[in-house]
């Protein structure tokens, strides 16, 4: 850039230094007068929090002796704790508890400050607030007498003292002098807020994150405007997940202990009846001893009793847990440890089944239970049940089948038996049978006490490092940067001003804009259309937009003398020009002067002439072009408003337009319509944004260019110039639409009819 463009630049802003210097004072000012009066300070607020798990060495408990009960151990997934911290059931606890529902301000002198915790006159202790005081506010004037006056939403005044219940028609709540408090003629508003919105806001105001990628510690953070409020949420919040999943663990092991105490109960009675057994048989028979030889009889066959015993106490547990899943079905409660089957698929099985339980029972804390996700949730525990049942009997059956083989081995010591005394061998049968039910009590017994350990011995699921701290000083806003950005701002907004005043002009104005830069002919152009209207040509119309269309027509017929079956296409730079429009009532003008006339909707990626004729859906040109099922009849249809023009819909958009107009059908359905109609009308895509147009140059006799006032961008007009001098489309003509009286035109504006008689005349020399 030369020195004097420089100078000259300058001194077109230097002329205007009284706008920079108010707006530079207006920004300040109103920069001061907001941080004065309107701006809120923010306050950063953070803790960290330990979340125990195996993978840590901070597992929820240290219960050694629990170690096979799987069923009760609890491993956590730090992004599921995340969630779980994030959760809105748990931020609508801390809301609840910490009373958020009720926020406090004190009038200011354009805005209301709001206040919290030691800054307190007074507080309100809400037992039941109606929906209907959502978003509404009462106002507390305080007296130093004890008393106060409540002034409700609706202007109502009432005096009561502190500690009095309050009954009104939105809650019933009391209302307390806070501790060290000064309620000596002060006002306090009391603003009522939506629970589940509270909750919301500072779920999406607290970040939750871990301080690094192997560590299980969270660091949450909250900004607020009050920093005491903050502090308290995200302490509240850290108490609250620890009782939560203290509650979560201790409803599994309470189920467990459950079943145990019934199955202790059921073998007790059991064991008592066959110990009773044993006392009768001896009693009535006089054994006193097993004789010597029953001893080295059964001696042999001990090992394989044992075995029989053990599988005796595994088919039991699996009988007795399947018991439990048919006696409970329908019921929604804990499925208990497996008690020593070793069975992986069980095992895994059963955990699925009491992860979904305690997901179930979080998800009933606040959801209704005919919600779709707390169904959905039922349907898999009710799936899960089935899949569990059917496991419990397949390894039952293993068992049975390894039992019997066991059995039938030890038929072998059976004869050796027969020849103890009968009475012995009855013995030992029954003693057979009290040491399984024993060995099952014993078993049962001592996983009760273990589980009973673990109940009285669950730990806090996390730890808290360090409780909330932070809001010393406020992170924003930033007084130096506001000044600064108000300070660019007053000065740039004069000079975007005065930059762009010189940059109005960048679109079509006047005709000179386009003579000046192209060299083709302009055949007319078409008034502003104040009325919206698609179809402006019919043979009643004599508006001064229907005649000029006249006389493009006209401007047509000498361009196009000595030829027949002419092909034309309307295209522009861009969409928005009003080629559609243009078309539409081309089209017509030629079918008044009794001419065959067909408007084909090539425009095949934005298709609009069915739309605006209010035409319905049909067969089109895609459909022609593609399927060879479709005929030209089938997609040349009349149109009902103006006699001799047909129109040929677009049809489905293509993947390929340009690929199918390229195709030998379309070059045969355009000879058949020149056979058929004296003018073809193509409407296409702007040719400034797609090439499908440049494909239709052999077929076409003559190119209408819109060219839209106000609208169409000079650099669009390189387009056409181009076109002219590559001659890459046939005939290029110019049509400018949408002319109004600021174009320097005066088509619609004071267009008396002394002028449309002279404008008719010269259309009739012409014709």
């Amino acid at each position: 850039m030369e020195e004097k463009d420089i100078k000259r630049m300058v001194g077109q802003y230097i002329r205007y230094w009284y706008l920079f210097l108010l707006g530079g004072m207006i920004g300040l000012g109103i920069t001061y007068f907001y941080l004065r009066y309107y701006a809120v300070p923010q306050y950063h607020v953070y803790s960290t929090l330990l979340v125990k798990d195996d993978k840590s060495g901070q597992s929820v408990s240290n219960a050694e002796a629990l170690s096979d009960l799987t069923m009760l151990k609890s491993a956590r997934n730090i992004d599921n704790e995340i969630e779980v911290l994030r959760s809105e059931s748990l931020m609508e606890k801390v809301v609840s508890e910490l009373n958020l529902v009720a926020n406090y301000y004190v009038e200011g002198k354009f805005v209301n400050r709001e206040i919290y915790g030691r800054e307190l006159p007074a507080k309100l202790l809400i037992d039941k607030l109606d929906s209907t005081a959502i978003g509404k506010s009462i106002t507390l004037h305080l007296h130093p007498d004890n008393s106060f006056q409540l002034e409700d939403y609706d202007g109502t005044v009432t005096s009561h003292s502190f500690g009095q219940q309050i009954a009104k028609p939105y809650g019933l709540f009391t209302i307390i002098a806070a501790s060290g408090g000064n309620t000596a003629d002060r006002k306090v508003i009391v603003s009522f807020q939506d629970i589940h919105q509270v909750a919301d806001h500072y779920n999406k105001a607290i970040a939750v994150q871990p301080v690094g990628k192997s560590a299980s510690v969270l660091s949450l953070s909250l900004v607020d405007p009050i920093p005491e409020k903050a502090k308290d949420i995200l302490d509240k919040l850290m108490e609250v997940y620890n009782d939560e999943a203290v509650v979560d663990k201790n409803l599994m092991a309470t189920s467990t202990l459950k079943f145990l105490d019934e199955r202790l109960k059921y073998i007790t009675a059991e064991l008592s009846g066959v110990e009773k057994g044993v006392e009768k048989y001896k009693s009535v028979n006089g054994l006193t001893d097993i004789s010597t030889q029953a001893s080295d009889y059964t001696a042999q066959a001990s090992d394989y009793n044992k075995q029989l015993s053990e599988w005796g106490i595994q088919i039991d547990v699996l009988e007795s847990i399947e018991n439990y899943l048919k006696r409970t079905n329908g019921q929604y409660s804990m499925v208990p440890s497996t008690l020593g089957i070793k069975d992986e698929t069980l095992l895994g099985l059963i955990g699925k089944f009491n992860e979904l339980q305690l997901e179930r029972e979080r998800t009933l804390r606040t959801t209704q239970p005919s919600s779709l996700l707390v169904q959905n949730l039922n349907e898999q525990l009710a799936n899960l049940r089935i899949n569990i049942l059917e496991n419990l009997r397949n390894i039952k059956k293993g068992l049975q089948i390894t039992s019997n083989n066991l059995r039938s081995t030890s038929g072998q010591f059976q004869s050796k038996i027969k020849r103890v005394p009968e009475m012995e061998r009855q013995l030992l049968e029954i003693n057979r049978q009290q040491s399984i039910k024993q060995n099952i009590y014993v078993y049962l017994l001592q996983k009760r006490e273990e589980t009973a350990l673990t109940l009285a011995a669950t730990a806090s699921a996390a730890r808290v490092i360090d409780h909330a701290r932070g809001g010393g000083f406020p992170i924003s806003p930033n007084k130096q940067t506001l000044y600064l950005m108000a300070l660019l701002l007053g000065l740039g907004i004069p000079f975007a001003g005065v930059y762009i005043s010189t940059l109005l002009n960048n679109k079509v104005q006047t005709q000179y804009d386009i003579t000046k830069v192209v060299n083709a002919q302009i055949i007319g152009e078409i008034a502003h259309n104040k009325k919206g209207e698609t179809l402006v040509v019919t043979k009643s119309n004599r508006t001064p937009i229907a005649e000029m269309f006249k006389l493009v027509r006209a401007n047509l017929h000498f361009a196009a003398l000595g030829k027949k079956n002419i092909v034309m296409m309307v295209t522009s730079s861009m969409s928005g020009e009003g080629k559609t429009f243009f078309s539409i009532n081309l089209g017509a003008s030629l079918a008044l002067t009794g001419k065959r006339v067909v408007l084909l909707d090539l425009d095949l990626r934005d298709p609009k002439v069915a739309t605006e004729l209010n035409l319905p859906e049909s067969l089109g040109i895609t459909d022609y072009l593609v399927s060879s099922d479709v005929s030209i009849h089938d997609i040349v249809k009349p149109s009902e408003a103006v006699s001799d023009l047909f129109i040929v819909n677009s049809g489905p958009i293509p993947p390929n337009p340009i690929e199918l107009i390229m195709s030998s059908k379309f070059s045969h359905l355009i000879q058949e319509l020149k056979e058929n109609f004296d003018y073809i009308i193509i409407d296409t895509p702007p040719v400034g944004q797609v090439a499908d147009a440049f494909a239709l140059r052999s077929f076409i006799d003559f190119t209408i260019y819109l060219v839209r006032y106000n609208y169409t961008y000079k650099a669009q007009l390189n387009i056409i110039k181009n076109i002219c001098k590559e001659n890459t489309l046939s005939k290029p003509m110019i049509v400018i639409n949408d002319a109004k009286e600021a174009n320097g035109n005066n088509y619609g504006y004071g267009y008396g009819y002394g002028y449309g008689k002279k404008y008719v005349k010269k259309k009739k020399a012409l014709l």
